[in-house]
């Protein structure tokens, strides 16, 4: 499937309805895969409460509508994208093989995501995703609507951190399996492994690094 839609991605104006939604369907699939194994912990939290409250005979929503709205959020984000891809291989900044042929913009969307690492946007989403439980004690409401709308929420949070990280597929290639497992390990690290809020700033330096050393390159 992801074959064929390669196949069908230049010139942009002969896409089909049904190439534009292989395209979302392909985003999803890919964001769920990346996204899902950083979010491990606070599901397992979230288990270990429902557990709690199950042992105690005391109401409790599945896991699995937390994991819902979770993955709504990513949706969401997949269906930006998505366009925004549309949009850039109607300008031909995308090649055929979806990845970015023109080297100004790749260098600009390094630097720009390096830079976002520092910024206060991103640490603040960063820290609630790496320490959950405040989140969880603070927006906990009953009934499987309102689990659906937490998972939703720190959906959120998880998109303002990694949003830009994501879109690097666009610099390594969209559909290169290295680089999207190299970009889960960063998103797992950043948010699970020790000293991961630093390990972010310091990849803010080396992506913004690599985009000026890139664009004066000759």
């Amino acid at each position: 499937m992801l074959v064929e839609m390669t196949m069908n991605m230049a010139p942009v104006s002969q896409w089909s309805y049904f190439d534009n939604v292989m395209l979302f369907i392909m985003w999803a699939i890919m964001m769920a895969g990346m996204m899902l194994p950083s979010a491990i912990p606070v599901v397992l939290l979230i288990e270990k409460i429902n557990q709690k409250r199950q042992a105690r005979n005391t109401e409790y929503v599945h896991t699995l509508y937390f994991i819902l709205g979770y993955l709504i959020a990513w949706s969401l984000y997949s269906l930006v994208i998505s366009l925004l891809q549309w949009w850039l291989h109607h300008l031909s900044i995308l090649t055929p093989m979806m990845i970015i042929g023109q080297k100004w913009f790749a260098c600009l969307l390094l630097i720009i995501a390096g830079i976002y690492q520092w910024l206060p946007l991103k640490q603040r989403c960063l820290n609630l995703c790496r320490s959950p439980l405040n989140f969880i004690m603070t927006q906990w409401q009953e009934g499987t609507i309102n689990a659906i709308k937490i998972g939703f929420k720190h959906g959120q949070y998880c998109i303002g951190c990694c949003w830009l990280l994501m879109a690097l597929l666009f610099v390594f290639g969209v559909m290169d399996l290295k680089w999207i497992l190299a970009l889960t390990m960063i998103v797992i690290i950043e948010k699970i492994a020790p000293l991961g809020d630093k390990f972010s700033k310091v990849l803010g330096i080396a992506l913004a690094a690599l985009g000026l050393f890139t664009l004066t390159a000759a």
